[in-house]
């Protein structure tokens, strides 16, 4: 349901909506009875009704059924929103996200375009076309609000965000969303290009998608859509044959030719590895190979001769694999089983034998309930055999862990490091939490335990939105890690220099270095600090010491202004030089999205700068401008003093006029 449907359905339980229309009404006829030059006495009074109408129920409409009056009365008058013909498409963005009374200015403004482009409102300067080709321009530009994916800012600002996103859908529902193909398919491919584990934010654009008229679909955007819809869905020729229908396409493959089965295989393997999503039919197809021509599989599933070798090497624990996890309900996990399989995770005891442990494992009551609420109630699946589909998911995509959800990073970059780098330790506590509901960790000499603990950020609640492993972990380990973080509190420095290392393990370096002085809330000697990171991480003056294992490091996060939204936890995976000569920083975000726009030429990158799938990535110097906290090997530090001066003054500045702003530099 749309957050529009919304609204709309709880209008009628909302009683005090009536007195803010009514207020609004009133503000509206004081403004109209004003003089020009009293105008913008009674404007703010008029945005403030129009800001609470907007958080309440069904108020978007109302504001939007009154939009053709708001020139008349002057609401915008002696602003720079009074002459809509002035205004421009690039900066609604930028407004919806501002601060005080600009979003609802922004989205004011908005409505009297929609009016106008739907005929409510005659204008003389502006015609209903043009109306409509700004709207679709401002839609163009601004998809997070469109098909809105949870992100830091959008976290910390849910009532900017939800005010938009109301406005976004109201916009679409009275206008087509022709003419968005090309965004559509920029949008699609950005997806595609970071393999996420869930895939609900793209099968929403595919919806979108398949509501374009056939008339939008023409040229080559329209082509590459309707590719990437064919490919999303139903790629093989049997399957379109199917019509959406499982069952008959089931029976239909008892039928097909030697020809026709090729021709199935060869479209959906070409599918998976373009896509890296799975369709509910190919998980059909596999499992009629299973059971028909098994020596099959490696070729259905697009398997490279690295992962032919490692099928073949496991090809009888691959067969159990695949028969207890993978069905149409679990489509989703047949891109991390390939990549389970082609990364060696079958070569290794310690994981090979967890994975079979998994299928029988006696589940903890409130893990099997958590579990089974997740799947449609056709389904049928077991909760052993979700939780396994999960799993191979983590282990085959480690960079396509998303918890946008929840403030939960930390976790979030534990489980992918593990996934990475000690697939066994994730294994056992994937296993000890299904089981017993409960992790256990050492700090410092002190057990501790999730279930004797209260508090973190997810605070003991369970987001079913999560992807099975994300779901089970994530309560315990963002216990833990509050835990430790407490425990450490008071030791004047960054408690991450201790709880790091403790929480991730040995991979990372007990090296520390923090710009945020804790105690007085300062920013102390940050051209050391800087370049200690070059020392440390740039290629020209670290002596050539690579990274060998993802470094947790703690970033500012600011919004499109440059502006402080707060602290976030990435990783850094690599560093290396892109196709252009540049050096970038490739890092693990784990947000739903990993394009970010953090101000000014700041915007984060997941594809055409040499990114490897699930990686974000920016220039050295624009990373390093966000950057408070990182961990580094002391023995392997080069020459800090080497640095030019240039570099680390213009970093500086570029930090001290974005999130510096929030600090006293000392």
């Amino acid at each position: 349901m749309s957050t529009l449907e919304t609204q709309n359905k709880t209008n009628t339980t909302d009683e005090l909506l009536p007195q803010f229309i009514a207020r609004f009404d009133r503000a509206l006829e004081i403004l109209d009875d004003a003089d020009n030059f009293a105008k913008a006495r009674y404007q703010t009074d008029a945005f403030r009704l129009a800001t609470d109408l907007m958080e309440r129920p069904g108020g978007l409409p109302e504001l939007y059924a009154r939009a053709h009056r708001f020139d008349d009365v002057g609401l915008f008058y002696g602003g720079p929103w009074q002459d809509p013909t002035k205004l421009l498409p690039t900066l609604v963005g930028a407004g919806l996200k501002g601060e005080a009374l600009f979003p609802t200015l922004e989205a004011l403004s908005e409505l009297r375009l929609l009016a106008i482009a739907t005929g409510k409102q005659k204008h003389e300067e502006l015609s209903a076309e043009e109306a409509k080709d700004f709207l679709k321009n401002v839609m163009a530009l601004n998809l997070d609000f469109l098909f809105p994916e949870a992100t830091e800012e959008s976290r910390l600002r849910p009532k900017v965000y939800q005010r938009a996103i109301a406005l976004f859908d109201l916009i679409q529902q009275e206008l087509s969303l022709d003419g968005l193909q090309e965004q559509l398919l920029q949008e699609i491919e950005f997806l595609l290009a970071q393999r996420p584990i869930q895939n609900d934010r793209l099968l929403r654009l595919m919806t979108y998608v398949n509501k374009l008229p056939a008339t939008a679909m023409g040229g080559e955007v329209g082509e590459k859509l309707k590719h990437y819809d064919m490919q999303l869905s139903k790629p093989s020729p049997l399957s379109q044959w199917a019509k959406g229908n499982l069952v008959n396409y089931r029976q239909r493959l008892l039928q097909a030719t030697p020809e026709e089965l090729t021709a199935e295989i060869t479209a959906f393997a070409t599918a998976l590895n373009e896509t890296g999503v799975g369709t509910p039919f190919q998980a059909v197809l596999l499992r009629y190979l299973l059971r028909s021509d098994p020596e099959r599989l490696p070729e259905a599933l697009g398997m490279d001769n690295v992962g032919t070798a490692a099928f073949e090497q496991h090809k009888d624990f691959a067969y159990k694999l695949l028969k207890v996890a993978i069905f149409p309900a679990t489509a989703s996990s047949i891109y991390g089983y390939v990549q389970t399989i082609r990364r060696g995770m079958l070569s290794r005891p310690e994981v090979a034998n967890s994975l079979l442990h998994l299928v029988e494992l006696d589940l903890s009551p409130d893990v099997r309930d958590r579990l089974l609420a997740t799947q449609d109630k056709q389904a049928g699946l077991t909760a052993n055999a979700l939780l396994l589909a999960g799993t191979l998911s983590v282990l085959g995509q480690p960079l396509g862990i998303g918890q946008g959800n929840n403030p939960t990073c930390q976790a979030a970059r534990g489980l992918s490091l593990w996934s990475q780098h000690a697939p066994g330790y994730l294994m056992q506590i994937i296993t000890t939490a299904a089981r017993n509901n409960v992790i256990e960790m050492d700090f410092e000499g002190v057990r501790l335990r999730s279930d004797l603990l209260v508090g973190g950020v997810a605070s003991g609640k369970y987001d079913n939105s999560l992807d099975p492993v994300s779901m089970i972990l994530v309560p315990h380990l963002d216990k833990l890690y509050d835990e430790m973080m407490r425990q450490a509190g008071l030791r004047g420095e960054d408690q991450h220099k201790w709880v790091n290392p403790m929480f991730y393990g040995r991979w990372v370096h007990k090296g520390f270095a923090c710009v945020y002085d804790v105690m007085s809330n300062t920013i102390r000697e940050y051209p050391a600090f800087m370049r200690r990171f070059f020392a440390t991480h740039h290629p020209a003056y670290n002596d050539g010491h690579p990274l060998v294992y993802p470094n947790p490091v703690g970033i500012y996060i600011t919004d499109v202004h440059g502006n402080l939204l707060g602290l976030h936890a990435v990783s850094i995976q690599r560093l290396a030089t892109d196709p252009e000569g540049t050096l970038r920083v490739y890092f693990f975000n784990p947000n739903n999205e990993g394009r970010q726009q953090w101000g000014g030429e700041i915007e984060t990158s997941v594809s055409g700068f040499g990114e490897q799938e699930g990686e974000s990535s920016l220039p050295f110097a624009h990373f390093a401008s966000r950057l408070y906290a990182f961990h580094y090997n002391p023995f392997e530090e080069g020459d800090a003093f080497a640095v030019p001066t240039d570099s680390i003054e213009a970093i500086e500045q570029n930090a001290r006029e974005t999130w510096g702003k929030a600090y006293t530099w000392a």
